[in-house]
C-alpha cells in the first residue's frame, strides 16, 4: 500500500458500546497497526435527541479499557457547518433536491409497496419541477428512476457486490441544510478525514451503493470496503442479549480481562495462522491479522470458549497480582479485605476462576457458611456417626494445627480408615467450612481460614447436629 493507512470506528453514542461494535472497532485497530497506519475515532451524534453524553462516556472507556487507543478523534455535533457547505454545493449543482412530501404521505407509499411487494424505494415528483410551498422538505440525492446501471464495488472480504441503482429511489441526506442524515454525513467525514479502508458490519452493506452515489455526486475518491460477518448466538440468529451481555462494560464488571477479552473478539470470524492456538497476545495477533482471513459467514459467540480463554490469562498471574485483581470484586460482595488474606487464597482462585467476579462462589472465606444441619451427613451416616466424624476430626486439628498441610492430611486419611472410609471424615469438614457439597480440597480451605476459625465453624457443626 502506497498510501498511508486510515481506519475508523464511528459509534453513535445512542447506547452502551455493543461487543460487536467493540470487535469491529478491534478489527480496524488490527488493520491499522499492523499496516502502520492511524486509527481514528468519530462519535456520530448527528441524532441529538438519542444521543447522551453518559454512552460517549462509555464508548470511550471501553476502547480505552481494550487498549484500542486512537490517533485522531472527531465528534460529528461540531462539524455542522461542514456538511452544511456540501449540502449546499449538492443542492445548487441540482444533484440534490427538496422533497415536500409528508411523512404521513410517504409512510402510505411505504405501506402500499409493502402490500404489492414492490420495491421499497421513493422517487419523488418534487425533484424536476419547481414548488411555491412555504415549508422546506427533506432533503434527497436525485437518482435516475430509468437507470440500467449497476453500482459495483469490491468488498476486500466478500468480493464483488453489485446493486441496481434504479432500486435504490432518491436518497434521503438531510432534514434541512443544517441537519443532515447518517449517509452525508458518514461520506464527507470518510472524505474530510482521508479515510482509506471502510471497515464495518455486514448491515451496512445496504448503505454502501448510496454512499457510493454520493461520492460520486461530491467528486471524493472512493475507499476501499470491507464488511465483517456478524456476532451470531448460538442459534445463528443475530446475537442478542436473549444469548448474551452484549454491553462491553458488563464484561468488564463482571472481571474479565481486557486481554482475554480482545484475544477472544479477535477470533470471532478471523483465522490466524496459528489456527489450533486459541491463547494470541496482541502482539501476536497485531502481526499476523490481515483482511483476508477475515471469514465471510457470522461468528457465533460462545461464552464457554470466552470463560476458558479468560481463565487461562487469569493462570499467568501470580499470587501478589491475583490478590490484586480480585480485590475489588472482593470488596464489592464482602467487603475490604487483607491482602495478606487475599494472597493465601489466589492459589484457588488461579486455579478456579473464570472470570473474576465468581469469587462471590467462595464466599465461605469471608462469612459463616449458612446451611442445614441435614448436609453434614456422609450418604447414609446418622447424626452419632458425623459427630463422632467432626468430634475426631476437631481434636487432630487441637493437637497438630493447620499449618502442616500434608500432615493435617495424613492423619485426616488416618482418621477415615478407622471409621467407615475418608468420606465420611472430609464430606463433613466440607460442609461445616464451606455450606456447600461442592468446594475447594477441605484441607485447603483448612489452612487458609487458620486453626482458629477452622474450630469454631467444626464446633458450629456439631452443635447443628445436635439441635437436629
Amino acid at each position: 500500500m502506497t498510501k498511508e493507512v486510515r481506519v475508523r470506528i464511528a459509534p453513535s453514542p445512542t447506547g452502551y458500546l455493543h461487543i460487536g461494535t467493540a470487535r469491529t472497532a478491534l478489527f480496524n485497530w488490527l488493520f491499522a497497526q499492523h499496516n502502520g497506519g492511524k486509527f481514528i475515532l468519530r462519535i456520530e451524534d448527528t441524532d441529538l435527541e438519542r444521543s447522551e453524553k453518559k454512552f460517549e462516556d462509555d464508548i470511550l472507556k471501553g476502547l480505552e479499557w481494550l487498549g484500542l487507543n486512537w490517533d485522531e478523534f472527531y465528534k460529528q455535533s461540531d462539524r455542522t457547518k461542514i456538511y452544511s457547505k456540501y449540502i449546499q454545493k449538492l443542492l445548487d449543482d441540482g444533484k440534490a433536491f427538496h422533497c415536500y412530501h409528508s411523512e404521513e404521505e410517504l409512510e402510505k407509499e411505504r405501506q402500499e409497496q409493502i402490500a404489492g411487494r414492490g420495491v421499497l424505494a421513493h422517487f419523488c415528483e418534487y425533484k424536476n419541477k419547481p414548488v411555491e410551498h412555504a415549508q422546506t422538505g427533506i432533503i434527497r440525492l436525485s437518482v435516475d428512476r430509468d437507470s440500467k446501471r449497476r453500482i459495483k464495488f469490491n468488498d476486500i472480504i466478500r468480493g464483488e457486490i453489485e446493486f441496481e441503482e434504479r432500486l435504490l429511489g432518491d436518497i434521503s441526506i438531510a432534514k434541512d441544510t443544517n441537519t443532515p442524515l447518517y449517509n452525508i454525513a458518514v461520506v464527507v467525514d470518510d472524505y474530510e478525514m482521508d479515510i482509506t479502508h471502510v471497515i464495518r458490519g455486514e448491515d451496512h452493506i445496504a448503505n454502501t451503493p448510496k454512499q457510493i452515489l454520493l461520492q460520486e455526486a461530491l467528486g471524493f475518491e472512493r475507499p476501499e470496503y470491507a464488511h465483517l460477518p456478524l456476532i451470531l448466538g448460538p442459534d445463528r440468529s443475530k446475537l442478542s442479549k436473549r444469548h448474551a451481555v452484549t454491553s462491553l462494560a458488563e464484561y468488564r464488571d463482571t472481571g474479565y480481562l481486557p486481554e482475554a477479552l480482545l484475544n477472544f473478539l479477535a477470533l470471532l470470524g478471523w483465522t490466524s495462522d496459528d489456527s489450533e492456538k486459541e491463547i494470541l497476545t496482541k502482539d501476536k495477533i497485531v502481526k499476523q491479522f490481515s483482511l483476508d482471513k477475515v471469514h465471510k459467514s457470522g461468528a457465533v459467540f460462545d461464552i464457554k470458549k470466552l470463560n476458558w480463554i479468560n481463565s487461562q490469562y487469569i493462570k499467568t498471574y501470580d499470587d501478589a497480582e491475583l490478590a490484586e485483581l480480585t480485590a475489588p470484586f472482593v470488596e464489592k460482595n464482602f467487603g475490604k479485605q487483607e491482602k495478606d488474606y487475599l494472597i493465601k487464597i489466589s492459589p484457588l482462585f488461579r486455579e478456579r476462576l473464570e472470570y473474576l467476579d465468581q469469587v462471590k462462589e467462595f464466599h465461605f472465606f469471608f462469612r459463616e457458611p449458612e446451611y442445614d444441619g441435614g448436609l453434614l451427613h456422609w450418604k447414609d451416616a446418622g447424626d452419632e456417626e458425623t459427630k463422632n466424624s467432626l468430634a475426631e476430626t476437631e481434636k487432630i486439628i487441637e493437637k497438630i494445627g493447620v499449618e502442616d498441610k500434608e500432615k493435617l492430611r495424613g492423619e485426616l486419611d488416618q482418621l477415615g480408615k478407622r471409621l467407615t472410609g475418608r468420606g465420611l471424615v472430609y464430606w463433613p469438614l466440607r460442609v461445616a467450612l464451606t455450606g456447600e457439597k461442592a468446594s475447594p480440597d477441605p484441607v485447603d480451605v483448612t489452612c487458609i481460614l487458620g486453626k482458629e476459625k477452622t474450630l469454631g465453624r467444626v464446633k458450629r457443626a456439631v452443635e447443628k447436629l445436635r439441635l437436629s
